[in-house]
């Protein structure tokens, strides 16, 4: 069994150092290529010329009276070509009688109603009806209910404690804003998603049409959202509720598809021989087998949904995310601080509640009186029926007034300015010779780059890694964004995320390796990574800002703590998911502990590894464009912030895209290298 094990394991190390020195070879001769190419290419062969991307004859839809196309060639820009889209889109009236954008509005209007009755619910109440809104000793007592009945006593706690700490820090309204847009755009992104997965997995054709759309929709930023949203349904916080929903459905949709997919043909073939028909069979036993995925699915909406109502504060959403872009753009960085706190707390409860619902089991109820059988709806009875008396007599109960409120504010900025003190040296070191020693010479290497080297380059690893079908879409990927006019920008962006990618990998990896070897340590680590995931991304931006001010250093390090959770994550999961018989037999080998690391387990788990590298990447970018509100670079992130500024859906919409094909770029041929690697060492 040993030597089995020993000569499998010999044959895909043999196979590892062919494939590693072909992509050596691969690299040494692209490099030796830029550099001697690099100057003596012409000028067209290095930077797109203005006359590609300003003046290209591009396809264009021309419209007569009702909705019959005619296909037509004129010049434009891409640019031009998506503004005159959106122009379309938002003066054509369909059939003489509406546009597309009194339809997008009215949609919008829809969500109006939930979103007024959620907040008159936990807010201002029914004035019409005298009804006051629920107070906040309630809502503190059900949220340490719910949580008890999901997960515990000490789920429970948490979930009170965060309730309590919104009404003591006066950050009710904001908070009850929040969460009441989160509790409204978290179900229908969730029927959505549901209803698109479904349908996917009855037609195929729909399914494959479906899928790249999906991908394209979670490789987008978040500011590719809000840009169009601004355009066809208008600022305020609908269009903040429209946005969040857009971008919490592709997960829920995915997860969906492979969820219902994923179930045994054995559960199959019995609800066929039960005699189920096909809505029967959906209903009764693919989605109640499909459920512990179709919950992560749930999971991740939630989160999805709490991060991007943040983000949505800068298209007119109300609610903490609002209040912690004001308290940054004016450096109240202690009261930033609470909102951030209060941001976080949510997110952390929010997380470990959707958890425990997914992962709690149905139990076998007890018999006995209604208390007993029913304890959790007992106590939230009892909750109600106390804190509405107790809210009656005391009115500070139902709803704390400002002067009892809390705020540490004057003795956090204390502290930040004690922190920065004594961090003066080392910060002092990294300002001032981090910029003109490694930053300005990477960022001149970007920008220098030839736009053909660049292509050629991609061109040919999709090629090896899988033939023309990687190489074509990655190479159209690219040749976008060397048409958009946005090349520069687009190379400024690749910079940034590549320096953070490097940091990351830095100190992240040596993270994975140390927590690897523990199991104490690898729960100490896991528990660190999921906490910190669960933040939204705009968080990130207070500790920067508080240590770097505002600039490059602060973008990338914001990019750092945000995207250094996939390599840590993915080291110590890869190293971990080595098979023990590989390892016992590298053991009665002779191996020391070393050779076991970086001769048996590291080769094994490197395509792993490689997956959290991805995610990594895919993070980063995410975060390049929430950091651009913090630095001064010629990037996309800054010319998306213009677009917005400028109300210009079509340049926003174009910059998005270069973004998500950057993204989705490095995600094809990140993905299809481990693939293949797995594969060769008979991991797939």
């Amino acid at each position: 069994m040993v030597d089995s094990v020993l000569s499998v394991f010999q044959g895909s190390r043999q196979e590892s150092v062919l494939f590693r020195s072909r992509w050596l070879l691969v690299a040494m001769l692209g490099i030796v290529l830029l550099i001697l190419l690099r100057d003596t290419l012409p000028d067209w062969a290095t930077t797109p010329p203005d006359s590609w991307t300003g003046n290209l004859p591009l396809p264009f839809l021309v419209f007569g009276d009702g909705f019959l196309p005619t296909l037509s060639i004129k010049a434009s820009s891409v640019a031009g070509w998506f503004n005159d889209i959106v122009h379309f889109l938002r003066n054509h009236e369909i059939f003489d009688l509406f546009t597309f954008r009194d339809v997008t509005r009215g949609v919008a209007g829809l969500i109006v109603w939930p979103l007024n009755f959620s907040e008159d619910l936990l807010i201002s109440g029914f004035s019409d009806w005298g009804i006051p809104p629920i107070p906040w000793v309630i809502t503190a007592a059900l949220a340490g209910i719910l949580g008890w009945y999901l997960g515990g006593w000490g789920l429970g706690l948490l979930a009170g404690s965060c309730i309590v700490y919104f009404a003591v820090f006066g950050k009710w309204k904001l908070a009850m804003t929040t969460l009441s847009l989160v509790l409204v755009t978290a179900p229908i992104a969730i029927f959505l998603g549901l209803l698109l997965g479904i349908f996917a997995i009855n037609w195929r054709l729909f399914e494959k049409a479906l899928w790249p759309i999906l991908n394209l929709m979670q490789s987008l930023p978040h500011f590719g959202y809000l840009i169009p949203i601004v355009v066809f349904v208008g600022l305020g916080h609908k269009a903040g509720a429209i946005a969040t929903i857009l971008f919490a459905l592709p997960p829920m949709a995915k997860i969906t598809i492979l969820g219902l997919r994923s179930v045994s043909e054995e559960v199959l073939e019995a609800g066929v021989m039960a005699g189920c028909t096909s809505q029967q069979m959906l209903w009764r036993v693919r989605i109640p087998a499909a459920r512990p995925t179709l919950m992560v699915g749930v999971n991740q909406v939630i989160m999805q949904c709490l991060a991007m109502v943040v983000i949505s504060a800068f298209i007119g959403a109300r609610g903490l995310g609002i209040d912690l872009l004001f308290r940054l753009q004016t450096l109240q960085l202690g009261r930033a601080l609470e909102s951030g706190i209060a941001i976080v707390l949510m997110a952390v409860a929010l997380d470990r509640l959707s958890q425990a619902l997914s992962e709690k089991e149905p139990v076998r109820k007890p018999e006995g009186r209604f208390w007993t059988v029913h304890p959790h709806m007992t106590a939230a009875g009892l909750a109600v029926v106390v804190g509405g008396v107790l809210a009656y007599l005391v009115p500070e109960a139902a709803a704390l007034p400002r002067e009892m409120t809390v705020t540490f504010a004057p003795q956090w900025d204390v502290l930040i300015k004690a922190i920065v003190s004594a961090l003066f040296e080392p910060l002092s070191f990294i300002r001032d010779y981090m910029p003109p020693y490694v930053l300005i010479p990477i960022r001149g290497f970007f920008e220098q780059l030839p736009w053909t080297v660049f292509l050629g380059a991609v061109t040919l690893a999709g090629w090896l890694l899988g033939g023309w079908r990687l190489a074509a879409p990655s190479a159209a990927y690219i040749g976008f964004i060397v048409l958009s006019g946005w090349w520069t920008a687009a190379m400024v962006t690749t910079y940034l995320v590549f320096v953070a990618v490097v940091i990351c990998v830095i100190f992240g990896f040596p993270i994975g390796v140390w927590a690897s070897r523990r199991d104490g340590r690898t729960r100490a680590v896991a528990f660190l990574c999921d906490t910190l995931q669960t933040f939204p991304s705009f968080i990130y931006l207070i500790p920067v800002i508080m240590l770097f001010q505002v600039g490059t250093i602060s973008q990338i390090m914001a990019i750092v703590v945000y995207a250094s959770i996939p390599v840590v994550r993915y080291t110590y999961v890869g190293l971990r998911a080595v098979p023990h018989d590989i390892v016992e037999a590298a053991i009665s080998s002779g191996c020391t502990p070393s050779q076991i690391l970086w001769k048996v387990r590291m080769p094994l788990a490197f395509p792993e590894i490689m997956l959290g590298l991805n995610q990594t990447i895919m993070f980063g970018l995410f975060m390049v464009m929430i950091a651009g509100f913090i630095g001064g670079n010629y990037d996309l992130a800054r010319e998306i912030f213009k677009a917005k500024a400028q109300n210009d859906a079509g340049l926003g919409l174009l910059l998005a895209l270069c973004v998500a094909f950057l993204g989705l770029t490095a995600d094809r041929l990140i993905l299809a290298w481990a693939n293949r690697r797995k594969a060769q060492l008979g991991l797939a």
